[in-house]
């Protein structure tokens, strides 16, 4: 039996809408992406494979948003709330109905997003990839529109040349990005997955230097500074010191410093 017949038989069988479904049950179980009670985007959702391995792996308490140009039939029995957006995601409509169902102005902080769009297929090989490299960009677009701090993001890419300047724009807005390839891809597709972690908010990046006023004490020892409210541990500095730093590492809630030979 070849590797598609096998998992287009095992969707049937357990009752997934496509073979896809075993990709992000997969990844989610390589890279631990969907928690019980989150709340996840599914972009190109389409027939709905992953909108149900979504809902499985959020349970009760998570909460699904579909979204796809194509009609997504409703899930029957839905392990989570699942919420359907019928619109084209380089809309600025489609992108405000997504905001509306996850609550308008008490929107709900979304914790992952996920998408599988791949291009139509002309068979030009450098052509698909430069349009699914486009779809990646219009989902990570979508992503930082929504995503709250520390959230994650998934998405489809076929290999080729722009693939490692798509992975550095991403890796700019993540504590780190990875490649991973699903078993349940086909052998002879160049179909990948861009793994992001970490949404960082922060209003620093890993290299700045700047000026910073050291105004508390952590519990380890270092230096406290805020930029923005938002926490820079500085190794070496003292309360009420000002001194110039280094920004070294950045967390999503957090950032480490040292300081530089000009303070040294």
């Amino acid at each position: 039996m070849t590797g598609k017949d096998e998992y287009y038989n095992r969707a049937k069988q357990q009752g997934y809408r496509a073979r896809s479904a075993f990709k992000l049950a997969q990844l989610d179980d390589r890279a631990d992406l969907l928690d019980r009670g989150d709340t996840v985007v599914d972009l190109g959702a389409a027939p709905g494979g992953w909108t149900q391995v979504a809902a499985e792996r959020v349970s009760h308490e998570g909460t699904v948003v579909g979204v796809d140009r194509q009609r997504i039939d409703e899930l029957d029995e839905a392990d989570a709330t699942v919420e359907y957006v019928r619109g084209d995601i380089t809309e600025e409509r489609t992108r405000d109905e997504i905001r509306e169902v996850l609550g308008g102005d008490d929107e709900r902080p979304v914790d992952v997003v996920v998408s599988d769009m791949a291009p139509n297929m002309t068979g030009d090989y450098d052509l698909d990839h430069a349009r699914s490299v486009h779809l990646v960009r219009q989902a990570l677009d979508v992503a930082e529109d929504v995503l709250s701090s520390g959230g994650d993001f998934v998405a489809k890419v076929f290999d080729g040349r722009d693939l490692d300047d798509l992975e550095a724009d991403i890796d700019e807005a993540f504590e780190y990005v990875r490649q991973m390839r699903p078993d349940a891809s086909r052998d002879e597709s160049s179909e990948l997955y861009l793994v992001a972690r970490n949404r960082l908010t922060a209003p620093v990046r890993a290299g700045d230097e700047l000026e910073v006023d050291v105004v508390d004490t952590g519990s380890e020892g270092d230096g406290i500074a805020r930029i923005d409210g938002f926490t820079v541990f500085v190794s070496g500095a003292e309360k009420g010191e000002t001194v110039h730093v280094e920004i070294e590492d950045v967390k999503p809630r957090f950032a480490f410093a040292a300081v530089t030979e000009e303070d040294a």
